[in-house]
């Protein structure tokens, strides 16, 4: 043994990282705090521990072992909540079934993963249908019978229903120790290119992200915080990047939590008045969709906090919610990253600047949260100046990061190439170490021998009063290489002409916020654009359409 190495006493407990002990503190401190699902079902965290034990007794009685892997389709709810906690802590892997994605890609995936047994709610009974010929894998189906949800014809020979196995299952689990390492979860990319690809994280990497999230959001001194006294409902889907990491550190600090199920948006409304729902975070096109909707219109949102990722917060929504009282702001990550590598919260006196410039850095990529090394490289791996304006390529490293793609092994080199991961984000970053996305490699249009950032033209377009939505695509130009087309949704009682929206952003042109090259040649407008499974703009599915 090296002399700097002091030996542990023999019985002492090495305290593995693993995700049950996220249980220890809201079990003590909060056993009577609510757990509700659609306003409709309520529970205490005593009977949440009873039905994480319940549902590992289930699924050990059905044959999942330590390596098992269990698959999920539900929508967000109290038993999605159960199967982030009951699956891992058995020493199973737990995979979150992007429902959103087709068929095929349903199927493909759980044959990918591995799945050994697959839990589905009812209103996926149909595609399960269509696709259960197609699994390779999977020995054993639970049905999740939802009251009232309309049952469809199918052969699905399931082998129990999640409340029966739960309620005929023993209330307490020995959950047991293990190598902190092993994989806790796995779930598919949604990009808009080839198949999806698996990513995976350990219980050390969850554990570590859960902590550090937490201190980040609980650093500012006023606004953009998350803490003990907050009301919990997430708008990101479950299936997504555990909902970007939010229900483990909810649960942690044994909140009350709201889980809305199916996205209705007027129903999300009404639980956010009427549970008292303080914090979320979503797409920004969720955002938008809540604050249109029928119910929004006299709801007082003054206590709500919301995070903004999976792509940028434009400039016209983030003001749109701040004058609905709205504490809004931007988080960075991706699937890859588990997700969340930077937070763009105000700093002390922040609070004190006028509108438009707390609009400005509320919409900002934001500052790495701790743990996190984020360099912007360019296509040497050469860092550049952090003077606000060099661009390159966001790489990171953190301790919680996907170490690779599931059997994929070439994937995962290009990912991990030079030892950084690789999130394929263009980017400055400030002295401060402030970051600001500019485009996704495949969206930054080259014209002219410049870069013009989608990004910052929508967000420009988006200050419109009478624009709704926007998507910036780049089309092929002789002369200039490619040349900025404006997609542009209006609000329903708005009429706007082609010319007015070139004129709104050569405004910004002829104050030199951007350049002349900048300005759209071509507005069209649209009754909606296209997302992906998670809300994203999907822009090779627009620029395959209208260019």
């Amino acid at each position: 043994m090296r002399d700097d190495v002091q030996a542990a006493a023999p019985s002492a407990y090495a305290y593995p990282l693993l995700i049950k002990q996220l249980l220890h503190t809201p079990f003590v401190q909060a056993p009577d705090e609510e757990i509700v699902y659609r306003g409709q079902m309520r529970m205490t965290y005593t009977t949440l521990r009873e039905r994480i034990a319940r549902l590992a007794n289930g699924l050990s009685r059905l044959g999942v072992r330590h390596g098992s892997t269990v698959a999920v389709m539900d929508w967000d709810s109290h038993r999605y909540l159960e199967s982030y906690f009951a699956v891992p802590m058995m020493g199973a892997i737990l995979q979150t079934v992007n429902i959103r994605l087709s068929q095929s890609e349903i199927a493909y995936t759980i044959n990918h993963a591995g799945a050994d047994v697959l839990v589905v709610h009812t209103d996926f009974l149909p595609v399960l249908e269509a696709i259960k010929d197609q699994l390779e894998t999977v020995r054993t189906f639970i049905w999740i019978d939802e009251k009232d949800s309309e049952i469809c014809p199918h052969t699905i020979a399931f082998a129990a229903e999640y409340e029966a196995m739960l309620a005929a299952a023993p209330d307490h689990y020995d959950f047991p120790d293990f190598d902190e390492n092993t994989r806790a979860t796995t779930f598919y990319t949604t990009g808009t290119t080839g198949l999806p690809k698996g990513v995976y994280f350990s219980h050390r990497q969850l554990v570590l992200h859960t902590i550090t999230v937490m201190a980040a959001l609980a650093s500012p001194e006023s606004g953009q915080r998350f803490h003990r006294g907050d009301v919990y409902m997430p708008l990101t889907p479950m299936f997504h990047v555990h909902a970007w990491g939010m229900p483990y550190i909810a649960t942690m600090l044994g909140v009350k939590q709201v889980y809305p199920g199916r996205y209705v948006p007027d129903r999300l409304v009404q639980l956010v008045r009427e549970e008292g729902v303080t914090f979320s975070h979503c797409v920004g096109t969720i955002l938008h969709m809540l604050l249109t909707c029928k119910e929004a219109k006299s709801a007082d949102f003054s206590k709500w906090k919301v995070v903004i990722g999976g792509g940028a917060l434009t400039h016209g929504l983030a003001r749109a919610a701040l004058d609905r009282g709205i504490d809004v702001f931007t988080g960075y990550g991706m699937s890859e990253t588990c997700p969340v590598l930077s937070l763009a919260q105000l700093k002390p006196g922040d609070a004190s600047l006028d509108l438009d410039e707390q609009v400005r850095l509320r919409c900002k990529t934001g500052s790495p949260i701790p743990l996190v090394d984020v360099r912007i490289v360019n296509a040497d791996m050469e860092e550049v100046a952090h003077d606000g304006r060099a661009n390159g390529e966001i790489v990171a490293r953190a301790p919680w990061l996907t170490q690779g793609y599931l059997n994929n092994p070439e994937a995962s080199a290009e990912l991990w190439r030079g030892g950084y991961l690789h999130t394929q984000d263009i980017a400055s970053i400030d002295a401060g170490g402030s970051l600001q996305i500019t485009d996704r490699m495949k969206d930054v249009i080259k014209s002219g021998g410049e870069w013009i950032s989608s990004l910052e033209i929508e967000s420009l377009i988006s200050m419109h009063p009478g624009v709704a939505e926007v998507a910036v695509i780049g089309v092929s130009d002789e002369k200039w290489g490619e040349r900025p087309v404006a997609l542009v949704v209006l609000h329903a009682d708005a009429t706007i002409t082609e010319d007015e929206i070139k004129a709104h952003v050569t405004s910004f042109s002829a104050s030199g916020r951007i350049s002349k090259y900048a300005v759209p040649q071509i507005v069209k407008f649209v009754q909606g654009l296209e997302k992906t499974s998670v809300g994203k703009l999907d822009k090779k599915w627009l620029r395959a359409q209208f260019v």
